[in-house]
């Protein structure tokens, strides 16, 4: 009885924090809830505030794809973004590699101005980068869009705080049974952490998809424009409609919930450091 009453209380205590749970839950599922609903409602209904679902999802999506280069957007977005995120894995897995095995106080010191340069802001490079990818003929291109940003501190920070958990007694064994640098990060560095390449993967895939400021400025083209260029020419008009508006907001947020969706629980792991 004693037992059963002890849990029984323990379950009260619990209560609140369901309760908390459950709101905050709530908060987090309704704005993306709100999107859906709004994207099979007309403008009218918008901006009411309809939280119900309409029958305006064919309309809207038949106006976003009569007014918007939608396929070619999306491809531009998978394109950009799928090749930004491998080059800047194995970029920035390859310098954290680097910093953290084979450190010494003069590596120490250029990881240190390294973090430096998380403080200067994007808008103050924006300028220099524009004038160096005009000159190197890199506008509208794949080069333009990925370049600035393939080695970036924080995910090399990142792989080089998870090196630290890779075992170094096997890197001496590898030595010792004749397997070069190379052959050691590719055979063994990569498969150990691959849940921080999971992480990484998420967060560069993520910041590519979105970014908006970047493309803005190199991609001079519109036949080069990403989603989010096509999410901001939808808004840009005198008279917007909201309709076909959050229908092309759900093209451009599902792919990015399905990449972290299928990569969480690798992203759990690697962003708390965590290797098997």
């Amino acid at each position: 009885m004693t037992k059963k009453k002890h849990g029984s209380s323990i379950q009260r205590r619990l209560i609140p924090s369901y309760i908390f749970l459950i709101i905050v839950s709530f908060l987090s599922v309704f704005p993306f809830y709100w999107m859906i609903a709004a994207a099979t409602n007309n403008t009218v209904d918008v901006a009411r505030g309809k939280l119900t679902f309409g029958t305006y999802a064919l309309v809207n999506l038949k106006n976003l794809l009569s007014g918007q280069d939608l396929w070619g957007a999306l491809g531009n977005s998978f394109k950009y973004a799928t090749i930004q995120t491998v080059v800047a894995l194995f970029v920035c897995s390859l310098a954290g590699y680097g910093f953290e095995l084979y450190h010494d106080k003069a590596k120490d010191k250029l990881f240190s101005v390294l973090l430096l340069a998380m403080m200067v802001p994007q808008v103050a490079t924006m300028i220099p980068l524009f004038k160096m990818m005009s000159k190197l003929g890199f506008l509208n291109t794949v080069q333009g869009f990925m370049l600035p940003a393939i080695s970036t501190p924080f995910l090399i920070m990142m792989f080089r705080q998870n090196s630290r958990n890779f075992p170094i007694d096997i890197m001496e064994a590898a030595r010792i049974d004749g397997l070069r640098e190379f052959g050691i990060f590719f055979r063994m560095y990569m498969p150990v952490q691959k849940s921080t390449y999971a992480a990484a993967a998420v967060i560069t895939f993520m910041n590519a998809w979105n970014s908006y400021m970047w493309p803005k400025v190199v991609m001079t083209d519109n036949r080069a424009q990403t989603m989010p260029m096509l999410i901001a020419n939808l808004s840009a008009g005198y008279s917007v409609d909201y309709g076909m508006l959050m229908m092309g907001v759900l093209f451009c947020s599902v792919p990015t919930m399905i990449i972290f969706f299928l990569l969480q629980k690798q992203f759990a792991e690697g962003i708390t450091g965590s290797v098997k």
